[in-house]
């Protein structure tokens, strides 16, 4: 039976801004020429999507509205083979974000929750169909479905399955305090995290020590380093990292979360750090070769 994968968070629909310019030149107040596409996104949603081009399936449990944007979320979703199931909340509207990439492929974010919001406990499918668990360190943030959240990992804990956790953005994680996050990092048996996301948390640009302090909570600790690869240690094991694999750089939105979803397909089957982070890096560099965070339905990639 293929490894099945459950995926807790946050879909969005995408709106993406992609300029020519470097930010200081944007003309605010004014017009700044720019190619406008949409597609989906979330970090959940993007992880259960990048995971359908891996050997796993994937399962997303999340909200969206009762409205066009939540269409074109599930019509996605469907086209991917991503399973899902009671996603739509009526009279509810569907998270959104715009993104705007800059002329580097860099990408800044301005998301409204949306439905997001609505997860409870009764959300959660039963557990014997999965091999694993990614959550989105987005639905804890959002203070309206944190308890929900928290009630699912509870339960989740209990079968022993192993969750794998990205705290999300530092933006975000600037809303809650340090004890707070150090609380759902014990949570955790292992932790996504990028460079900046590393710094902000353990206040150490040195990554041993960053290492060091994450591995009081977590058994496992993922650096996501950009350009420079990533690097990843199990706890009382040495620490292993790997180049970056980037032919074409066109937009990074979604880069982590495809990292995320290649490194535990693999990891969760073969316990081989080397190999998961060369998947991650493999599937990461497919992301940033395309414009938006998820797999073009229908077309090579």
């Amino acid at each position: 039976m293929a490894l099945h994968v459950l995926c807790i968070g946050d879909v969005m629909l995408d709106v993406i801004a992609r300029i020519d310019v470097a930010p200081a030149k944007i003309n605010f107040g004014s017009d700044t020429a720019s190619r406008i596409s949409t597609s989906s996104g979330g970090a959940a949603g993007n992880v259960a999507a990048w995971m359908t081009q891996t050997h796993a399936r994937s399962t997303i449990v999340s909200h969206i509205g009762d409205d066009p944007a939540g269409a074109a979320i599930v019509a996605e979703f469907d086209l991917l083979g991503v399973n899902h199931s009671n996603l739509a909340i009526a009279g509810e509207t569907s998270g959104v974000v715009v993104v705007l990439v800059d002329s580097s492929g860099e990408r800044t974010m301005f998301p409204d929750k949306g439905a997001n919001s609505r997860l409870t406990i009764s959300d959660l499918p039963d557990l014997k169909d999965f091999q694993a668990v990614y959550i989105s360190g987005y639905a804890l943030l959002n203070l309206l479905a944190r308890d929900g959240v928290l009630a699912m990992i509870e339960k989740i804990t209990a079968t022993g399955m192993p969750i794998y956790f990205d705290p999300a953005s530092v933006g975000s994680m600037k809303d809650v305090t340090d004890g707070e996050l150090h609380t759902w990092f014990s949570l955790m048996d292992a932790i996504f995290l990028n460079e900046e996301e590393s710094i902000y948390i353990t206040g150490s640009v040195d990554i041993e020590k960053a290492f060091n302090y994450l591995h009081d909570f977590a058994e496992l600790v993922v650096i996501k380093r950009g350009s420079a690869g990533a690097i990843a240690k199990v706890r009382g094991f040495d620490s292993i990292s790997v180049a970056a694999i980037a032919d074409s750089i066109v937009d990074t939105t979604g880069a982590g979360d495809s990292f995320a979803a290649g490194f535990i397909a693999s990891y969760t089957e073969n316990r081989d750090l080397t190999a998961a982070l060369n998947a991650g890096s493999e599937l990461a560099a497919r992301c940033v070769a395309i414009l938006g965070a998820r797999p073009r339905v229908g077309t090579a990639i």
